[in-house]
């Protein structure tokens, strides 16, 4: 029986239209579904959309709608990078959804009563991080994820009581029973855990969430914080709160749960999520992968700064594996990465059009001369370099693996020289260099799929010589 793995994307607020870090997030956790599928496990990848937030109801108040009608047209941008960027997630839950209403209701039943309780609190409210902050963590006006839309807010909420799960926490991520990577992150988690944690608010009145988001049970004057209900989108997304067949299969199993997030939310998925879950007693995740930020000619993205890229329209400029393999290869995957058009050419025009896009021509015109055949059976196999750096998401140092098998290749052909060579001479010295060829294009097939599947479709059969997969700029 297959071994199984669940893995999720953060599920990104809809108040406006996606931008190209957004994209990064999807593609990498794409490249782990693919890469799992060619280990042979039975993946369930999901996705979604987080629509009952506060930063969701001032968005349609300025664009003058009512808040379902805003999350709709933005969530169906967010549901479309699935075609535009090739991602193969089985679903994209939308937290507005009813059935999402009831397994996040069911998720606050089910956790131990005396880890919710209700009192007045008066704090610092981000709104564009939808969490509430210390006088100490704000500095000159600005949360530590540089907002400066902060408010002073007033009211009586529930709150569940982290203080029971500190030393709980501590002994999960220290003993790598929920795996944090990069290290880096872990450490940070350890070091927030070890200074002491406090009861967070898990509520928000009615009035002042404008009577959006989800009710909270046996209260109509509450409804649930977003960063509750949202997290709960791992569970709903797989049916919990209904049909529970995929959450029975997925979340109870023995398999391994990924969640992929970026790393201004580590602090919820890490800290508040695993000890909600306990509280509930339920199985927690197995593995975080935390990834970095990403930046665009060097500035942070902001609307403000007028430099939002849009996937859809670099996609449709440069093409979807181009897009891929940029945010895979140029943006670090354990830290920060910029985007720039600039270096996308150059790496474009380098390392696909004159790296791959060569050797594979190169390869096909040699081996179309001789009416080469490779309809024969081929075992397959991953690279060490792939599958080493993949189990720790290292989508770059997994990608240069593959361009060291392109470069050797290359150089082989240089120092053989078969385009001197005919009939049966040609035929048995490009043989083993064309098999090589699928091979890569085999590894290239979490990273790149159109275009792995282009090269394995050229050389299988007769091989043929195609257009160029990758036309210089």
């Amino acid at each position: 029986m297959a071994k199984k793995i669940y893995l999720t994307t953060a599920i990104p607020y809809v108040n406006a239209s996606p931008h190209i870090g957004h994209a990064l997030e999807f593609v990498q956790t794409d490249v782990i579904a693919r890469y799992h599928q060619l280990l042979g496990y039975d993946v369930y990848f999901s996705s979604g959309s987080d629509e009952n937030s506060l930063k969701n109801v001032q968005a349609a108040e300025k664009e003058n709608m009512s808040v379902q009608k805003l999350v709709d047209k933005y969530s169906i941008q967010f549901e479309n990078l699935k075609d535009s960027l090739n991602i193969s997630w089985n679903v994209f839950n939308r937290t507005s959804f009813k059935i999402h209403y009831k397994g996040a209701q069911k998720l606050w039943e089910m956790c131990k009563k005396e880890d919710i309780y209700k009192k007045n609190y008066r704090g610092l409210y981000c709104v564009g991080c939808e969490a509430f902050y210390t006088k100490e963590e704000i500095i000159e006006g600005k949360c530590p994820d540089g907002h400066l839309n902060i408010e002073e807010v007033e009211e009586e909420n529930y709150f569940f009581k982290l203080t029971n799960y500190q030393d709980y926490l501590l002994k999960l991520i220290e003993s790598n029973k929920l795996k944090i990577l990069p290290e880096k992150r872990r450490n940070e988690v350890i070091s927030f855990i070890k200074q002491g944690l406090e009861d967070f608010s898990i509520s928000r009145s009615r009035a002042r969430a404008k009577d959006w988001g989800v009710p909270v049970p046996g209260d109509e004057t509450q409804v649930m914080y977003v960063w509750f209900d949202a997290l709960t989108t791992y569970l709903t997304a797989i049916g919990f709160g209904g049909d529970d067949k995929l959450f029975q299969e997925y979340w109870l199993g023995d398999g391994k749960r990924l969640h992929v997030i970026g790393k201004g939310i580590i602090r919820f998925h890490a800290v508040y999520w695993p000890a909600m879950l306990a509280s509930a007693g339920l199985p927690l995740p197995t593995d975080e992968f935390v990834h970095g930020y990403v930046t665009v000619d060097g500035e942070k993205i902001s609307k403000s700064q007028g430099n939002v890229v849009s996937p859809f329209e670099m996609v449709d400029k440069f093409g979807q594996d181009t897009i891929r393999y940029y945010l895979l290869r140029e943006i670090p995957a354990w830290g920060d990465g910029n985007f720039s058009i600039d270096r996308l050419k150059e790496i474009y025009n380098g390392e696909l059009a004159n790296g791959l896009g060569n050797l594979v021509a190169r390869v096909a015109r040699l081996a179309a001369d001789v009416k080469l055949t490779l309809g024969e059976k081929q075992n397959f196999f991953l690279f060490k370099g792939v599958e080493t750096n993949l189990n720790q998401y290292r989508f770059d140092q997994a990608i240069e693996a593959i361009w060291q098998e392109i470069s050797r290749l290359d150089k082989l052909i240089n120092e053989e020289k078969p385009w001197e060579l005919e009939g049966d001479k040609l035929k048995e010295k490009i043989h083993p260099i064309a098999k090589d060829v699928k091979n890569i294009a085999y590894n290239l097939l979490p990273f790149l799929p159109e275009t792995s599947n282009k090269i394995l479709k050229q050389f299988t059969g007769d091989v043929t010589v195609e257009p160029p997969l990758f036309p210089r700029i």
